[in-house]
């Protein structure tokens, strides 16, 4: 048995598990005014979101991982990144930051709050330089700076957002207006929108490894020159719920008119896996997987869609034009069990099969149980996305197109969004409606794997100094964090180098009497015990 001494430092953060969640209730710090100074909101504190909260041109707000913030529902609270503001939520896999409905659990619902909003100085293409954002919130975005810089967000989830004031007024999940490719967007989860999920409103910003699950509009909808690059994103719908307007898995328009403005919508996704579960209750207000219309040139490749009763609308002579010169692309993408595979406008002659079906593209049509798929890809309360090792997904993909070639996309073999690895995995949420968020601090949802076991304190208790013993069934590296009653970190140890699997023992700080939790982290789970000191 190994056994090491490690240096501890003593933070005043918050950190939680779910072995020790119920310690003690954060307090609930409300915002209601205008941030014009550089902010850091603690995960010691719940934020209530009272209102349009704006972040003011030259001011950073900062969120710490594990922090829980919330929306009031009368008042539709909704975080607003202006123009020159910045918002750092770079969470952590095992500390997600996470938005989420003020409501207790069990009576949580779509729309319970606004969303998130950032507003950015990249160009669009709405008539004038700068436009105002729809939803109500009087936000301005748009500019010429492509390479604009609106903050990160990073293994963020944000739950139960999305107002629909009136139709094309709506704030969404996460709604992003004019925002540029310095910004970071990476490890998103936006669930039970009542709205879209996502909506880019002109912009040139980038991002990986997005979840829509369970919105009610559409997943993923680009408008007024989006241009920026996707890869990596996944859909799942509950087949039940849907938008009266018609829920699509993409909606892209180059603007509300169809006008030529400039810059066109002209994003690239790849890697998408977008699912309809088969359902004899299908709402009647799903639509289609893709509804590319009003002369966008909205690119697509690699990805997969099922159960959509209409695969691929190319909606208007703009459009069909747009297809026809190469600028909408469609490659290397799999339609399965879509009760009809093609559209085109009312009166067109467009021949939409013809054009998905090109030799040259790469496109298939075929069933669900052809995919490789199995019922887990579909569980709406604990989905396991990645396909089977047979899967026809697991290979055919491409990146020849020049519209995917460049250094932003990894040039993977999988179609769809998962290969043989998980990125949803601990820091994801399927079932926020039974979360107590009380406690103001997240860790990574997953469940308990057994990478970590026999994790135990001796002695316990204990007259002075304790360690902390455990087995490793596959190397890791570990961090180590000791709290006490109240959910206070005490104590921060740093993170080991890579242990061997095998037994392990670490040695803890001395402590005052008391009683105190002791967690351990690695790449899979987090997992903790409590222990009590005499003296």
């Amino acid at each position: 048995m190994k056994k090491f001494v490690l240096p501890v430092l003593v933070l005043a953060a918050l950190l939680g598990s779910p072995a020790f969640s119920a310690l003690a209730q954060a307090p609930v710090v409300t915002v209601k005014d205008k941030i014009t100074t550089n902010t850091t909101w603690t995960s010691n504190n719940v934020y209530l979101l009272d209102g349009f909260v704006r972040v003011a041109d030259g001011a950073t707000l900062t969120i710490e991982p594990g922090t829980v913030i919330k929306g009031k529902k009368d008042t539709q609270g909704t975080l607003i990144i202006e123009q020159g503001g910045k918002l750092m939520a770079d969470g952590k896999p095992n500390q997600p930051i996470v938005f989420t409905s003020n409501s207790p659990k069990g009576s949580r619902a779509r729309g319970d709050w606004g969303g998130v909003i950032l507003l950015g100085r990249a160009p669009q293409n709405i008539s004038g330089t700068t436009a105002v954002i729809e939803g109500g919130v009087n936000g301005v975005f748009g500019g010429t700076v492509a390479n604009d810089n609106s903050g990160v967000l990073r293994y963020v989830r944000i739950e139960f957002p999305g107002v629909a004031f009136q139709p094309d007024n709506e704030i969404n999940g996460l709604t992003l207006g004019g925002v540029g490719s310095g910004t970071i967007i990476d490890h998103v989860q936006v669930s039970y929108s009542g709205d879209d999920s996502y909506e880019w409103f002109g912009g040139s910003v980038n991002a990986k490894h997005l979840i829509s699950f369970r919105g009610l509009d559409d997943d993923f909808d680009s408008d007024n020159g989006f241009s920026g690059k996707v890869q990596y994103a996944v859909s799942l719908r509950d087949p039940e719920v849907a938008d009266i307007s018609g829920s699509n898995s993409f909606e892209s328009d180059n603007d509300k008119n169809g006008s030529a403005n400039s810059p066109k919508t002209s994003a690239v996704f790849s890697n998408v896996s977008s699912f309809l579960p088969a359902s004899t209750n299908l709402n009647s207000d799903y639509k289609r997987a893709m509804h590319i219309r009003r002369n966008s040139a909205l690119s697509v490749f690699n990805s997969v869609f099922t159960g959509w009763p209409t695969g691929l609308l190319l909606d208007g002579t703009p459009t069909e034009a747009n297809a026809t010169s190469g600028e909408l692309q469609l490659k290397n993408n799999v339609l399965a069990s879509s009760k009809s595979n093609f559209a085109a406008a009312s009166g067109s002659t467009y021949d939409v099969a013809g054009f998905f079906n090109a030799a040259t593209r790469g496109n298939q049509l075929t069933t669900t149980d052809a995919l490789g798929l199995d019922a887990n890809n579909f569980s709406l309360t604990a989905p396991k996305f990645l396909p089977q090792a047979a899967s026809i997904l697991q290979a055919g993909a491409d990146f020849t197109d020049t519209k995917i070639s460049g250094e932003f996309f990894d040039k993977v073999a999988f179609r769809g969004a998962f290969g043989t690895e998980d990125w949803t995995a601990g820091w994801t949420n399927f079932d926020p409606q039974n979360t107590d968020y009380s406690s103001g601090i997240t860790t990574a949802s997953r469940a308990k794997s057994d990478q970590v076991d026999g994790l135990n304190v001796f002695p316990n208790p204990a007259a002075g100094q304790a360690s902390l013993a455990f087995v490793l069934r596959r190397g890791a590296t570990a961090q180590v964090r000791v709290l006490d009653v109240t959910g206070r970190e005490v104590a921060a140890l740093a993170p080991t180098a890579k242990l061997a699997a095998g037994a392990h023992t670490l040695a803890l700080p001395a402590l005052k009497a008391g009683v105190y939790v002791a967690s351990i982290t690695t790449e899979e789970t987090t997992q903790a015990v409590r222990f009590i000191v005499t003296k």
